[in-house]
């Protein structure tokens, strides 16, 4: 079967791509003696992690229990949850991971913190625990090292809990001045750090540039989109996911209609600079996804000296591909323009 003969809309990754994106983080991490933990959010397929810790991954990060416990039941064996897991609930799911394979949190409050140590309870395993810091992203981490300080303490001092030292998104001149000051104040203490874990593709390639960084935490690598593109941490070749969509209505000479909307793009949007709109159409660069209904994409053809045609299939590069890969339950593996297979997107909608 070949793509054209596929329905529309559908995602479509290049496998050999795939490949070549695992290889080329896969050397980096090796060449500056760095650990890669990939986070499977990006692509959520088992076969696809496994295939990254064959190449030398030392396991892999998720962002929910649910893809966790998915990733477990496929075989991957250490785990890291980068995501703050509260109250009894997680607890409860967190502990019965624990006893099947290695797991790690992360956490930036007591809170969290208590919820690791009642999962180490109640499964009799060992968890490990990373404190994130604050470096840029405004989200969750400790602002200050006196924070970090304190949660590790107490980690240390929790049976059950395995203190593995100090994670953040994104890398960069704020993470550096952190791990630094970090470094000093738990050496005083006599706290070891036996990791510090950056993540985010886009500055990727420059993880072993901030000193004392020991793991990289990337996932979008895996596909690349347009954002990724638009850092300059990816070209359009190593983009190895796109959606085909077919224009379904031609209204007026500059407006085209898809049937890829909300229910099949991202609606992330990337910096003003990079290009405007909802994805970038590779085969009309000029033209722009100005909306997204649920079953619509509405494009703006004013700018195109050339324009598709009613009924033409276009490729649409998604801003954001780990939003896409959520939203559709099976993705269609390619190799030299035929399809290879369709596999079932297994820890999509795991948002638990």
């Amino acid at each position: 079967m070949l793509i054209d003969d596929l329905e529309t809309p559908v995602p479509v990754v290049d496998a050999d791509r795939v490949e070549r994106n695992f290889r080329t983080m896969q050397d980096y991490c090796d060449r500056h003696g760095l650990k890669l933990r990939p986070h499977i959010k990006t692509h959520k397929l088992p076969h696809l992690a496994r295939r990254q810790v064959e190449l030398g991954a030392v396991g892999i990060t998720c962002q929910k229990l649910g893809e966790a416990e998915v990733m477990a039941d496929a075989g991957l064996d250490d785990i890291l949850i980068s995501y703050p897991l509260i109250g009894p609930a997680k607890a409860l799911r967190l502990a019965a991971l624990a006893r099947r394979v290695r797991m790690s949190v992360a956490v930036d409050n007591a809170l969290a913190l208590d919820t690791a140590a009642a999962a180490a309870a109640a499964s009799g395993a060992e968890i490990g625990v990373l404190v994130e810091f604050e470096s840029g992203a405004g989200r969750v981490g400790v602002g200050t090292v006196a924070e970090a300080l304190a949660l590790a303490g107490r980690i240390v001092g929790t049976p059950g809990l395995r203190f593995e030292g100090l994670m953040t998104y994104p890398l960069g001149p704020a993470a550096a001045a952190f791990i630094a000051e970090a470094r000093d104040r738990f050496a005083a203490a006599g706290i070891a750090i036996p990791t510090v874990s950056g993540g985010g593709t886009p500055a990727a390639w420059s993880a072993h540039t901030v000193p004392g960084v020991t793991e990289l935490r990337v996932g979008t690598y895996a596909y690349h989109d347009r954002a990724t593109v638009a850092a300059g941490a990816a070209t359009l070749d190593d983009c190895a996911l796109h959606v085909v969509a077919t224009v379904v209505s031609r209204p007026t000479p500059d407006r085209a209609v898809i049937d890829a909307g909300s229910k099949t793009l991202s609606s992330d949007l990337v910096a003003p600079e990079a290009g405007r709109g909802y994805g970038l159409l590779l085969d009309y660069p000029e033209a722009v996804i100005t909306r997204l209904n649920e079953e619509h994409g509405t494009v703006d053809l004013s700018a195109c000296a050339r324009r598709p045609d009613l009924g033409e299939r276009l490729r649409v590069l998604p801003n954001h591909v780990c939003v896409v890969s959520n939203l559709h339950d099976a993705v269609v593996m390619v190799r030299d323009g035929r399809v290879a297979g369709t596999v079932p997107v297994a820890a999509r909608g795991r948002t638990t």
